[in-house]
Order: structure tokens, then C-alpha cells, then sequence
């Protein structure tokens, strides 16, 4: 039943995407800014009822509150396609930091192209560097939210962190409000694999953290809080009545929650 569910949904995801991109085409590239921004969030949401309906997974979101109303960064842990489209469907403005060559891909990145996203060519790293921070600077500057992926690329869940420094010059150069985001999105759409489980996915909004920190100490409470919150959402998951399979990496994560909740617990 898992694979013939997995395989439904699957499908019906892409032909989604296809079929809307196809069908909006005419219109879409005539429509304002504001507006055409709608037509990824009706995307995110078809795809949130077909990934409930077809696949079995809920989506549990909190925290959104916790996104200023002006421009900011959103940093978000990184385990699947899910939070590609899921987080941009929820802000107001967002704007991506995405790999240039997704812009290549017919139809998906004149999409991409037409809500001004801020692609990276990785060629030439420290000339991609300083034009990523400018159009970020640019971005923040016009109230827009930056979506940032610290890590660079999709990672197992439970796996060692690995930032990157990218976000800290981004946070640095834009001097403004970072929001952190931790998801549990890797146990139910995981990497290169076909199968898509049941229950409840969640993904959290923490509190932002303000300008003024240095480099180094950006750098550390970033990752201290993504990674506890990541902690914390894989024990929780465990708790529920149906949840996919957890591996070796994220069983130790969630006793190290445990761990921790009980010294809280204890000091308080």
C-alpha cells in the first residue's frame, strides 16, 4: 500500500506542476509582481492537498508569527523538495537563493525568473559571493524575505551539521532580523528515494535573531537553534502514532532532546 500511495503521489505531483505551468503560461508572465506571486502558492497548496490526500502526510507549520513584517532572512534546515516550494507559499514577498542552473529548466525557470529570485553561479565562488550579497542587500532593502538554505544543499536527517559561511555574510552585509527553521521533511520525502510516508510532517518559525552579533557568534546560535528545534521536532515525530521510519542518526538526536528537555526540567 506505501509503494502504490508513494507512486500516486508521486505522479500526480509532477503532472501538477506540469499542467499548471502549461496552463498559466499566457497569463502569467503579463501579471504584476504582487500577483504572479500567487501562482507558486496555488502550486504549494494543490501540492499540500495531494501530498495529504494521496500520500498520508499532514502538515504541521509553526511559528510563522515569528516572521517580521519588513525584509529578513529566513534559514532553513534542508532535507527535501518540501520546503522548496511549502516555505515560499507562506511569506509575503519571498525571494530565493537558488543554484543558477535550475533557471535553465524550461517553463520552471522562466517562472523562477519573472518573481526575481537571486540564482548563484558557483563557478566563480568569491565573484558569486559578493552578487549574491548585493541583490540580497537589494531584496532586504525592498522589504522582501530572503529564503536561505545554511547548509548549501539537501541533508540526511540526523546528519553532522555542515553551515556554511554564506549566510553569515549575508546577515552581516544586510544588517537585518535572521529567522531560523527547523523540519522534520527529510523523514517523509526522502533523498533520492521513491517512497513518501504517512503522518504528521512539522516544520518551525523560531524566533528571529536580531542584528548586532558577530560573525562567530551568529554563526554558533544559528546552528544551536536549528539544530536543537530539529531535535526536538524528531522526538515529537517519534511520539506520534504513525510516523515514517527514523534511522540510526536521528534516534541519537532524539535521546539527546530527552536529555536535554530533562535538564530543563531540572533548572526550572
Amino acid at each position: 500500500m506505501l509503494a502504490i500511495r508513494s507512486a500516486l503521489f508521486n505522479i500526480a505531483w509532477y503532472v501538477n506542476i506540469i499542467v499548471q505551468m502549461i496552463v498559466q503560461a499566457p497569463f502569467y508572465f503579463f501579471l504584476k509582481h504582487e500577483t504572479a506571486l500567487s501562482v507558486p502558492r496555488r502550486w504549494a497548496h494543490t501540492s499540500h492537498f495531494l501530498h495529504k490526500w494521496l500520500a498520508g502526510t499532514v502538515h504541521d507549520i509553526q511559528g510563522i508569527e515569528n516572521v517580521p513584517d519588513g525584509g529578513c532572512i529566513i534559514a532553513s534546515k534542508h532535507q527535501s523538495v518540501w520546503e522548496f516550494y511549502s516555505l515560499y507559499a507562506l511569506l509575503k514577498d519571498p525571494c530565493f537563493v537558488l543554484k543558477a542552473e535550475l533557471m535553465k529548466i524550461p517553463f520552471f525557470g522562466w517562472y523562477v525568473a519573472k518573481v526575481n529570485q537571486i540564482p548563484i553561479r558557483r563557478g566563480d565562488k568569491s565573484k558569486a559571493m559578493r552578487k549574491m550579497l548585493a541583490d540580497s542587500k537589494v531584496a532586504v532593502d525592498g522589504d522582501r524575505q530572503i529564503l536561505i538554505f545554511p547548509e548549501g544543499t539537501r541533508r540526511q536527517p540526523g546528519a553532522e551539521p555542515n553551515y556554511r559561511y554564506g549566510v553569515t555574510r549575508m546577515y552581516l552585509e544586510c544588517n537585518c532580523p535572521v529567522v531560523p527553521v527547523a523540519l522534520t521533511s527529510g523523514l517523509f520525502w526522502p533523498r533520492r528515494k521513491f517512497l513518501r510516508y504517512p503522518g504528521k510532517l512539522r516544520a518551525r518559525f523560531l524566533e528571529p535573531i536580531m542584528p548586532g552579533l558577530s560573525a562567530e557568534e551568529f554563526s554558533a546560535e544559528l546552528e544551536r537553534r536549528i539544530e536543537e528545534a530539529c531535535d526536538q521536532l524528531y522526538l515529537e515525530t517519534s511520539l506520534d502514532p504513525v510516523h515514517p521510519p527514523l534511522n540510526d542518526a536521528v534516534k541519537a538526536r532524539i535521546e539527546i532532546a530527552k536529555k536535554r528537555n530533562e535538564e530543563l526540567k531540572t533548572n526550572a
